[in-house]
């Protein structure tokens, strides 16, 4: 048999990442992105599909007879519905722990940009004011250490677990994690979980690594911000929609935090009048363009991942199943 693999997105993986041909006779076709509307035709021969942010939804399994696999080139599939996958027996795989340097390494970059004023202090020097000084340097920005700042975390996987290892052995912070009912015992013995409200009012920075669930959507909300410290700093390198954006807004026009680094959005890309457009002249705002996973070490271990389980499907012993 040979099997039609189609790759709805490849331009979701950087060009110069090797995705190297499966090790079994197949027909391989790739778009560089696909349209909502143009999924259901571009799979409709295809026995494997590939899909990074391009979704397959009930109306396009429909129409999708042949389809046996779909393999998520990303840890979310979300993007799936994966509930009608599982009722046709059509395997769905995702990609795992791909990301336990890179997204961890951005967030404490991000955290830094922040606690540094690395924003505003690069502005202030394209704009001539050291040259305007009347000494060896200013102090227009607050500048704070790390060492001795809780940082509250939410989600213990491993990438919120790596970001507790590196703030507590590398800045000497001191790690908590946000307490919920799905907390696994082993977790519970190692890691410190404080209940919702007094996470958000003890934490200095809160960096958020969770998935995006009914639970978790617009977790950060306005009500949270303002039981927070004034001078903590948030942080979002998971899902866009963990957060209420309009919230964050109000919440950094009215100084009830301290400043905000966000990788991630609701809706990707923004539009013009996105509400985070308005903050970006601030020195306390940093976006990023969903970057924090794309490493080039980190995308080769995902494209790698991607076509194991691809073959490991065909081979019959499928690997991380999420259907």
């Amino acid at each position: 048999m040979i099997h039609k693999i189609v790759f709805l997105d490849r331009e979701t993986i950087a060009s110069h990442i090797n995705i190297r041909p499966p090790d079994f006779e197949h027909e391989w076709i790739e778009y560089g992105r696909t349209k909502i509307e143009d999924v259901a035709d571009r799979l409709k021969d295809a026995n494997i599909a590939i899909t990074n942010k391009a979704p397959i939804r009930k109306n396009t399994l429909d129409k999708c007879p042949n389809l046996k696999m779909i393999a998520v080139a990303a840890t979310g599939f979300d993007i799936v519905d994966v509930d009608e996958c599982t009722k046709r027996e059509i395997v769905v795989s995702n990609i795992r722990g791909y990301a336990v340097n890179t997204v961890p390494e951005h967030t404490f970059a991000l955290i830094l940009s922040l606690k540094r004023s690395l924003v505003g202090y690069r502005k202030d020097v394209a704009d001539g004011e050291w040259m305007k000084a009347a000494q060896f340097c200013f102090f227009n920005h607050r500048i704070d250490d790390l060492n001795g700042k809780t940082i509250g975390i939410i989600g213990e996987g491993s990438l919120g677990s790596s970001v507790a290892k590196i703030g507590k052995n590398g800045f000497g912070m001191i790690p908590v994690f946000m307490d919920h009912d799905f907390v696994k015992d082993i977790d519970r013995k190692e890691k410190e979980f404080l209940p919702k409200k007094e996470f958000f009012s003890s934490s200095d920075i809160i960096s958020v690594h969770c998935p995006l669930t009914p639970q978790t959507e617009n977790l950060l909300n306005i009500e949270a911000f303002k039981s927070m410290k004034n001078s903590a700093i948030v942080i979002n390198t998971a899902r866009g929609a963990v957060i209420n954006e309009k919230d964050l807004c109000i919440a950094m026009k009215e100084k009830l935090i301290a400043g905000a680094a966000i990788d991630v959005l609701a809706k990707e890309p923004p539009e013009n009048d996105h509400p985070y457009m308005e903050l970006l002249s601030l020195p306390n705002f940093v976006l990023t363009p969903h970057t924090a996973w794309a490493s080039s070490e980190a995308m080769q271990i995902l494209s790698d991942q991607m076509i194991d389980n691809i073959e490991n499907f065909v081979r019959g012993k499928p690997t991380n199943m999420v259907s």
